[in-house]
């Protein structure tokens, strides 16, 4: 069964360079992300709890977008940040674009949901 894309959005009290360190620092993506995050120029290692999944950084503009792709995922799946600012609010969105099982897309929805609590906490927010 084919993986569908997923959007989800959140509005964070961070300003874009702070997210867009959060988003691609190593140092920074152990603190909410993952346990370990270690990088060698676009390749990235991220570990959970002794388990590692490497990703390959395919797209960076900074302040305003980060992209992943997993070294063991279909050429067309990848794992978005997109960094935008509402021009009234001026609150800075974050914007993650996934992949998932379609039945699976809830729970990965909350696992983000998560994470991005945890972000939230590091980032003093």
């Amino acid at each position: 069964m084919a993986k569908e894309v997923f959007e989800i959005d959140y509005v964070l009290k961070a300003s874009p360079r702070i997210l867009y360190d959060f988003v691609k620092q190593p140092t920074h993506l152990a603190q909410w992300f993952c346990d370990k995050c270690e990088s060698n120029l676009d390749q990235y290692n991220f570990i959970w709890k002794g388990y590692s999944e490497k990703a390959i950084l395919i797209d960076d503009i900074e302040e305003q977008l980060v992209a992943y792709h997993w070294e063991n995922s279909d050429d067309d799946e990848f794992f978005e940040f997109a960094i935008q600012v509402n021009e009234i609010s001026e609150d800075t969105i974050l914007t993650i674009n996934d992949f998932a099982e379609p039945n699976e897309v809830e729970d990965q929805k909350m696992w983000w949901d998560n994470q991005i609590q945890k972000l939230i906490r590091v980032m003093g927010g």
